[in-house]
């Protein structure tokens, strides 16, 4: 058998908690891939913030060694492993010994034939993000391998990443095997969710692995179907070199480390290379494997995983999708039409932009080398320059998503010591202006155009995907009832689960959608959503002015009818937030000229009768006409001071 028939490329698609890291520490372990004494939980998830949440947000590959007959070994009290009678053509008992090719082992009551146990296998897992923010990511990690563990949690059942995830895999035509986890635990129902995998997926219910990946229980079975159903790579060494980028990363002395899988030729260190969709070039320094920490090798062959340090000094030259070749293949050092790109790459675009300002202005700079380290890791996080009269200077930065979001601002409250105050976030808009063919990209409210030049207002919107516990059927139905969402049909997961479909604007989904469904379902729900197209729709600008001065940072995009509610929402709650001044202050939702919600903060009023005991009416008329005065002088030269907090009481419903 050759080096390349004893690989195996493979990830594991699953929601978020469903066991995927855990799963990956036991195949670790199994394969003793790390040292017991290194071994710690959630070993391929690298940053604090992963392991807190419990989430992956960085893909991590990792390659393993695999010999069944060792592996096989590890767990002697949850592999059950019975040598079987076993009848021949004749009908005669027959007893075959482990050392036999043919041995046919009773794993947790599957029975399979096994791998030649003489064979080592190279196991190359990729350990993905279930997040819908990072879809693209997983995109390409599904490219880069020929199958894919489907993990279920045997106590929440099918979710709805897990069929996002899913769907992808089978569009790669991925080798999909099905796995029951967390079966150790008391509340765990293995059978509805075996029956829920068989509904999705059209299996067997026999095919389905149980497996904990806790206590290790029927792993060494799952690393046997493995091998045995997932094909090997295909690709020729001897052809021009074509490598997929399906992850990158900084690397302080090595430059930007491409994580890449082979899929024709070979590279090794201190050859040119050549990224296809931009055309930058540059000297590898080493190529090598992640075990799980970086190890060098003399060169990756077709069909394998690992890491070419390119010597770039931003991930901007190393995009995720990119195909990387060789200078000497090409003619004249220019892009060879003879070497196709690998399919599927597109520009990271950002669907959500949000401005950041620090809450003091002498953090303005450190916030923006913050911003560019931050950058230097994440290419689909951009950032720029902005400044704004009420919170001063800050940057507009864009975002995969609302987790994307997050993610950068707790790095920069944990990493850089920096707590940001954050607009409203809003989405891309497209606008066709009167009288001209092509439509142009508006990616925050202060950008708009005049309404007088607009012809139509375009907004993205989403499918989306809800899947939930049916007796949560009505109230989920009550919470869309408060979006624009159009119902599109319900499919039923034997019967206990549902499938919701509908189609959505993104503004709706990215405001408080995921937590009004968590509260309606008591927190058994779950949604994932992809965008679909853009749509036109009557949306017009709403401005929000404090003291007779517009307030940029509160200025949104909402639908016509909606405008009214939305101005008093805003107008009541700036009033709660906005301290008393010494003069009184007009709150006002505008839109034009045209003023559609009001609210007044009052003055201080100070007693200035008080000194008076008695004589003329006149006297106090005198002393109120002057203080009028002076409280209508006063407004005329003050400026409102808008805490910070305002804005977050704004953003929160």
């Amino acid at each position: 058998m050759s080096e390349k028939n004893n690989i195996r490329n493979f990830c594991i698609i699953a929601h978020i908690d469903h066991g995927k890291s855990t799963l990956a520490d036991r195949m670790l372990e199994l394969t003793g891939t790390v040292e017991a004494r290194k071994m710690k939980e959630q070993l391929l998830d690298q940053m604090d913030l992963e392991r807190e949440r419990g989430i992956t947000i960085k893909m991590q590959p990792v390659r393993m060694i695999y010999q069944p007959s060792i592996s096989n070994s590890k767990f002697p009290n949850q592999a059950k492993i019975s040598n079987e009678k076993k009848d021949d053509s004749n009908g005669n008992g027959k007893s075959f010994k482990n050392s036999d090719i043919e041995n046919s082992l009773k794993i947790e009551n599957l029975k399979f034939k096994v791998a030649d146990l003489k064979d080592e296998y190279i196991l190359n897992l990729i350990d993905t993000p279930g997040h819908v923010d990072f879809g693209y990511e997983v995109s390409r990690s599904l490219a880069a391998v020929e199958g894919a563990v489907l993990l279920v949690d045997a106590t929440k059942g099918v979710q709805a990443q897990t069929l996002a995830n899913l769907y992808q895999a089978i569009e790669h035509n991925l080798e999909i095997i099905p796995v029951v986890n967390k079966i150790d635990l008391p509340n765990a129902d293995i059978k509805k969710t075996k029956r829920e995998i068989v509904y999705i997926l059209g299996c067997q219910e026999e095919e389905i692995l149980e497996i904990s990946g806790k206590t290790g229980e029927g792993v060494s079975a799952l690393l046997e179907t493995i091998v045995n159903k997932i094909p090997p790579p295909q690709g020729k060494p001897e052809k021009p070199l074509r490598a997929l980028i399906f992850d990158s990363k900084y690397d302080t002395y090595k430059g930007v480390l491409a994580y890449v899988r082979i899929f024709d030729g070979e590279v090794s260190a201190e050859e040119e290379i050549f990224m296809m969709a931009n055309g930058a070039k540059s000297d590898t320094l080493e190529v090598g494997y992640f075990k799980p920490n970086l190890e060098k090798t003399e060169k990756l062959s077709a069909g394998e995983i690992g890491y070419i340090a390119t010597g770039f000094k931003s991930v901007e030259f190393c995009r995720v999708g990119d195909t990387i070749t060789l200078v000497k293949n090409l003619k004249n050092g220019k892009k060879d039409e003879l070497i196709t790109p690998l399919p599927g790459y597109k520009e990271p675009r950002p669907m959500v932009y949000a401005s950041f300002y620090p809450t003091s202005g002498e953090d303005y700079n450190l916030m923006r080398d913050s911003f560019s380290k931050l950058k230097l890791n994440d290419a689909a996080f951009v950032f720029e320059l902005e400044s704004n009269l009420a919170l001063g200077r800050g940057f507009r930065c864009g975002f995969l998503g609302l987790l994307h979001l997050e993610i950068i601002q707790s790095r920069l409250e944990r990493e850089f010591e920096i707590s940001p105050t954050i607009t409203t976030p809003s989405v891309i808009y497209e606008i066709k202006l009167k009288n001209k063919e092509e439509r142009i990209s508006v990616y925050s409210p202060a950008e708009f155009p005049d309404p007088s030049v607009i012809e139509e207002v375009y907004e993205p919107y989403v499918k989306l995907e809800v899947v939930s516990p049916t007796t949560f059927l009505g109230a989920i139905m009550e919470v869309m009832k408060n979006t624009r969402a159009e119902y599109k049909n319900t499919q039923y997961l034997e019967g206990e689960r549902i499938i919701m479909k509908f189609s959505c604007p993104l503004t709706d989904v990215i405001t408080d959608l995921h937590d009004d469904i968590k509260s309606a379902t008591q927190g058994y729900a779950s949604f994932s959503y992809e965008l679909e197209k853009y749509q036109p729709y009557d949306l017009i600008k709403m401005d929000i002015m404090v003291g007779g001065e517009k307030v940029d940072a509160f200025s949104r995009i909402v639908p016509k009818e909606k405008a009214f509610s939305e101005g008093k929402r805003v107008v009541e709650k700036l009033k709660e937030a906005i301290p008393r001044q010494n003069f009184q202050i007009a709150i006002q939702a505008t839109i034009g000229t045209k003023v559609i919600a009001r609210e007044t903060i009052q003055a201080f009023r100070k007693d200035v009768t008080a000194k008076l005991y008695g004589g003329d009416v006149t006297r106090k008329r005198k002393l109120l006409e002057k203080q009028k005065k002076g409280k209508k002088k006063m407004k005329n030269i003050g400026r409102v001071a808008i805490p910070s907090e305002a804005f977050l009481k704004v953003l929160k419903k």
